[in-house]
C-alpha cells in the first residue's frame, strides 16, 4: 500500500505539471499575438516592370576585330547605375549566347558601377566618371589575348557612350581591387575615356599590335 504521503507528493507534481503547461501554452499564445500585432517596419518594395526601350550595344566580332553598333530592346532600370550595370551585363549575355562572333563565359560580367563627377576645371556639361567593378570570376574565365581583352573592354566602353554620353572616363578595378591586365594583356590600371578610346567609326582595327597600342589616358585624382 502507497504511504500517504507519496499519494500527496504524486498528486503535488501533477498538479504543478498541471499548472506549468498551462502556463507555457498562454505564454506562447501571447508571445504569438505580439508578433503579430508588430507592424513590418521596411515593407519589401513591390517590383516596377521598367519598359523595354531601345538601346544601341557595341557589339565586337573576333574575326576580323570591328566593333558594330546593334540596336535591341532591352528593359533597363531608370537609375543610372543600375542601368549601366544592367545594359553591361545584358552586353556580356549577347556574348554567352551559341554562335557568337566574340564568344565569353556565361558568367556575370559586372558586379556594380558607381559614378562620379569627372575631374575637369570646367565640368560645364556634368561628366562622370564610372567606376564598373568587374567580377574577378567574369574575368578569370576570359579567354586571354590582346586581340579579345581589347574587344571586349572597347565594346563596353561604346556601349556606355552610346547610351550613356554623361559618361566621359571608365575604370575597371576587379571584384573592388586593382588588377594590372584584364586576362593577362589589356591594361586595366589606367582610365579609359570613352569618347577617345571608342573608335569614331564602326570597325576597331583587326591588327592585334595595333589594337594592343594604348590609347590616351587622362590623370585622375
Amino acid at each position: 500500500m502507497i504511504p500517504r504521503y507519496q499519494k500527496v507528493i504524486l498528486w503535488v507534481l501533477l498538479l504543478s505539471s498541471i499548472l506549468m503547461a498551462a502556463y507555457l501554452i498562454r505564454m506562447r499564445a501571447r508571445a504569438q499575438d505580439r508578433l503579430a500585432a508588430v507592424p513590418d517596419a521596411a515593407p519589401l518594395p513591390v517590383p516596377v516592370e521598367a519598359a523595354p526601350a531601345r538601346v544601341t550595344l557595341m557589339m565586337a566580332d573576333d574575326e576580323d576585330g570591328s566593333l558594330a553598333p546593334v540596336e535591341r530592346q532591352l528593359a533597363l532600370p531608370a537609375e543610372t547605375t543600375t542601368r549601366a550595370k544592367a545594359l553591361l551585363n545584358d552586353l556580356c549575355a549577347e556574348y554567352a549566347e551559341p554562335g557568337s562572333s566574340h564568344p565569353l563565359a556565361a558568367i556575370t560580367a559586372v558586379n556594380d558601377v558607381f559614378l562620379l563627377p569627372a575631374p575637369a576645371a570646367n565640368n560645364v556639361a556634368r561628366l562622370q566618371v564610372a567606376v564598373v567593378n568587374l567580377n574577378g570570376a567574369f574575368v578569370d574565365h576570359h579567354p586571354s589575348g590582346i586581340l579579345v581583352e581589347t574587344l571586349t573592354l572597347l565594346s563596353m566602353l561604346g556601349t556606355l557612350h552610346a547610351n550613356l554620353p554623361q559618361i566621359a572616363q571608365v575604370r575597371f578595378p576587379v571584384d573592388g581591387h586593382a588588377r594590372e591586365t584584364f586576362a593577362g594583356h589589356a591594361d586595366l590600371t589606367r582610365t579609359y575615356l570613352t569618347a577617345n578610346d571608342v573608335p569614331s567609326v564602326a570597325t576597331a582595327p583587326n591588327k592585334p599590335e595595333q589594337t594592343a597600342s594604348t590609347p590616351a589616358t587622362e590623370s585622375m585624382p
